[in-house]
């Protein structure tokens, strides 16, 4: 059996490792798009902060990791799949041709520009690979000026690495009026921009950014700003070209099944290319999250390998870290129609939490600065408890969720295969 597997982040190089071990004669072969090892997207801000090396932030650290396994990993970019009914083609940037009996889809994101002029000049880059990090790098002086264009999830990310180092940081959420606001509810949002504001950075939640002038200049609307860097952190976008002409059915990605089978036989998908079920509403949504398509692969390459094993879904998640201000979301965060919701802010000291539920489950939270019961809330969602009395008690005090948890532990059902 030849296997193919196009992308080496988190899903890709997981879905070699279990294939090799549930396959241990087959063809295992790996394709990276980016020079070097295959490494952690998520570590790109703690190599910019020194906190690691370029090396620390490969996902596997072991020489010869992939060889000793028998994986091929080829430094090269898919151009185009040619599908067959029992297998086919890709083409690579080099001229060559792999040849797959299974191909798993695992190409990941790239970075969305906004709709401007100027993003291609000098000094205007984006947050996204190690090749960014290093040009970043090389603007954190302290009193160097540094603009970012976006206040969403990835800019969170990169933001972490900027706060402290003593550079002037603006940040531009623009007509959106709101930082975080895709992952955050608008008390919480209101309380890491304070946060983010006592630290020196300026935060601009007014205007609209028009253009990028040499020097590099942000012009917009309502101001023009002087940079000596601009980052660009407006959203990402499905790594998806290659697959014109397969007949895959792409929505928000690649649509796979509760197989991670793509509409094209032998094809699957994991990861943030892939469009999989969410697991507290069922839908077929994007989760662009290391832990996801760390599952994504593995679940993909069980399959993939003859296998029967359907994927349940995903829990949305993020975790967040903005100068040491650190956020947690989970699941319906938002709340659900009919459900009751409970707040407690505590402003002075930066913490707020946020939980949601549907009858006596909790289907969603928020924590600020509150990190010790993270698991505890985690592990009740997951699981769909009943809460019982200690619905009321939560609605009451949501700090008692660790003794929830513990209490109704000793009586833990596990997750049914979809919601309710």
């Amino acid at each position: 059996m030849k296997y193919v597997l196009i992308g080496a982040g988190p899903a890709g190089v997981r879905a070699a490792e279990t294939l090799r071990k549930e396959d241990p004669t087959g063809e295992i072969t790996l394709v990276g798009g980016e020079p070097g090892a295959p490494y952690a997207r998520m570590a790109i801000p703690y190599v910019l902060n020194k906190s690691i090396t370029e090396s620390g932030a490969l996902q596997r650290k072991a020489d010869l990791h992939y060889d000793l396994q028998g994986i091929r990993y080829l430094n090269r970019k898919a151009l185009k799949v040619h599908a067959r009914a029992d297998g086919g083609t890709v083409d690579l940037d080099d001229g060559s041709t792999l040849d797959y009996d299974r191909l798993l889809v695992a190409t990941g994101s790239s970075p969305s520009l906004p709709p401007i002029p100027g993003t291609d000049l000098p000094g205007v880059v984006t947050c996204w690979t190690l090749e960014d990090a290093r040009a970043i790098a090389e603007k954190l002086q302290p009193g160097n000026r540094v603009v970012m264009v976006g206040a969403g999830f990835v800019a969170g990310v990169c933001m972490k690495s900027l706060v402290g180092t003593g550079v002037k940081l603006s940040v531009i959420a623009g007509r959106a009026g709101q930082i975080l606001r895709t992952m955050m509810a608008p008390t919480g949002s209101s309380m890491m921009q304070r946060w983010l504001e006592e630290r020196g950075v300026d935060v601009i939640t007014q205007g609209r950014t028009e253009r990028i002038e040499p020097g590099p200049r942000l012009v917009m609307d309502t101001r023009v700003i002087e940079a000596d860097l601009i980052i660009l952190a407006t959203g990402v976008k499905p790594n998806l070209s290659f697959l014109e002409g397969t007949g895959a059915q792409i929505d928000q990605g690649v649509v796979v099944d509760h197989f991670m089978r793509t509409t094209v036989p032998h094809v699957y998908a994991a990861g943030d290319v892939a469009q999989g079920r969410d697991f507290s509403t069922g839908e077929w949504v994007v989760h662009a999250l290391q832990p996801t398509a760390t599952e994504h692969g593995r679940i993909a390459a069980l399959n993939m390998a003859g296998r029967t094993m359907p994927y349940r879904g995903s829990l949305s998640m993020n975790v967040l870290d903005i100068g040491g201000l650190i956020s947690h979301t989970f699941g319906q965060w938002q709340g659900v129609e009919g459900g009751e919701m409970v707040e407690e802010v505590d402003e002075e000291n930066f913490l707020y939490t946020r939980l949601c539920f549907k009858g006596e489950r909790m289907v969603g939270a928020i924590t600020i600065g509150n990190c010790n019961h993270v698991g505890a809330i985690r592990g009740l969602i997951q699981t769909r408890r009943q809460l019982g009395e200690w619905k009321d008690k939560l609605m009451h005090n949501p700090h008692k969720v660790m003794a929830a948890f513990v209490d109704l532990g000793q009586h833990r059902a596990l997750p049914s295969a979809m919601p309710a």
